[in-house]
């Protein structure tokens, strides 16, 4: 569901590209810590750990990562050129502020302490984390190849993460996001910083999501309902609370939403997709152990697009007999989008391992790095 959208709003806002006066080397997070958080590189990949109250949390992620860069509101108002909205400004902060009250307190607490923290305008986060609400900006592909299918007999969880480069240079800012908020599930996210809730993620549990923009459904939906909860506290909510994909399901029924949008999530045994919009929750159930998605509803009732050229692509992995990582890994390169796809990756949810490659598209031709999740998720 956000895909693209999300990080528009975010990353650019959040991530922030290094001055000028840096621009000649190349950009690395600096290692350090900050009360219960901190920054280091693992395996060339930077990893971050926040932990503690929603205030804790927003106050680490700033002093890690948001303020050590700068030029944070030069930089989003880049991203309001590139997306030719500048004098839509007043309107994103007056339709987004709307949506940000609307959130659970902890959430609003957490980017209130990012905000006052870094010193950034609290508008920017504000927008950032609700403009995947009102704004659709992109693609990405997800392949989930059950435990039946599985050649380790575990699943595997693919996914392309496809977004416009920003000049080459976005990609380089990701992170992995390891929170540990008090009272509830800890959880990883593949992102960058500033989000309250990230597109793709796994917590303790093993339960991992993606979301894919859908522009279009077939029930008459609107696309945008202004009295609903942002996706970005349901996606948090998600990796906070449930253990299952049956507790995604009733929590995804549970909400108003604002807008529509594919979530893929699995959890050890099963991979579904679910196709929400603002009127309706379906539920697409893997065939023969593998379900891929892309951007476009299947569902009976929802669909009303014949597809893209990627789905085709992915749903060969069906006819292999048993499926390895490898084997995801090479479909999610068979259907990169060039410059787009800047981050992919493969979770094992049943260890709760990571496999990551990020940087300039199509990144799906780097080696993946592994990352073993367990020891931060259950120290």
């Amino acid at each position: 569901m956000a895909g693209m959208r999300f990080i528009a709003g975010l990353f650019l806002l959040a991530l922030l590209v290094p001055p000028a006066a840096a621009a000649e080397k190349p950009f690395r997070y600096p290692e350090g810590k900050h009360g219960k958080g901190e920054l280091k590189c693992v395996n060339g990949v930077p990893v971050l750990t926040v932990e503690g109250t929603p205030e804790e949390i927003g106050e680490q992620i700033a002093m890690l990562t948001i303020k050590p860069v700068g030029g944070f509101e030069k930089l989003f108002q880049e991203f309001l050129k590139f997306q030719r909205a500048e004098k839509l400004w007043p309107f994103l902060v007056k339709a987004c502020t709307t949506l940000y009250k609307r959130m659970p307190a902890d959430h609003v607490k957490e980017i209130d302490a990012l905000a006052r923290t870094s010193g950034v305008d609290r508008d920017i986060f504000v927008v950032a984390n609700t403009i995947m609400d009102v704004m659709k900006l992109g693609g990405c592909s997800t392949l989930v190849v059950e435990p039946s299918r599985s050649a380790t007999g575990q699943l595997l969880f693919g996914r392309n993460f496809d977004f416009p480069p920003l000049g080459g240079d976005l990609a380089k800012y990701t992170l992995v996001m390891i929170y540990r908020p008090k009272g509830k599930r800890a959880f990883a996210a593949v992102g960058f910083p500033g989000l309250i809730g990230h597109p793709t993620g796994i917590n303790e549990a093993g339960v991992a999501l993606a979301s894919n923009e859908i522009t279009s459904a077939g029930d008459g939906s609107p696309r945008f309902d202004p009295a609903g909860v942002p996706m970005a506290s349901y996606f948090r909510r998600v990796m906070e609370e449930c253990g299952s994909v049956a507790e995604v399901d009733k929590l995804l029924r549970s909400v108003q939403r604002t807008t529509m949008g594919s979530l893929t999530v699995c959890d050890k045994k099963e991979g579904v997709v679910f196709e929400v919009t603002t009127k309706t929750v379906a539920v697409r159930r893997a065939e023969k152990g593998v379900c891929v998605c892309t951007n476009h509803f299947v569902t009976e009732g929802l669909a009303n697009s014949r597809g893209c050229w990627r789905w085709p692509i992915l749903e060969k992995a069906r006819g292999l007999e048993k499926v390895k990582l490898p084997d995801v890994a090479k479909k999610l390169d068979e259907v990169n989008q060039g410059q787009f796809t800047i981050q992919t990756m493969v979770f094992e949810p049943a260890a709760l391992r990571l496999h990551l490659a990020f940087g300039k598209g199509p990144c799906t031709t780097q080696p993946l790095t592994k990352l073993e999740l367990a020891k931060y998720l259950r120290p």
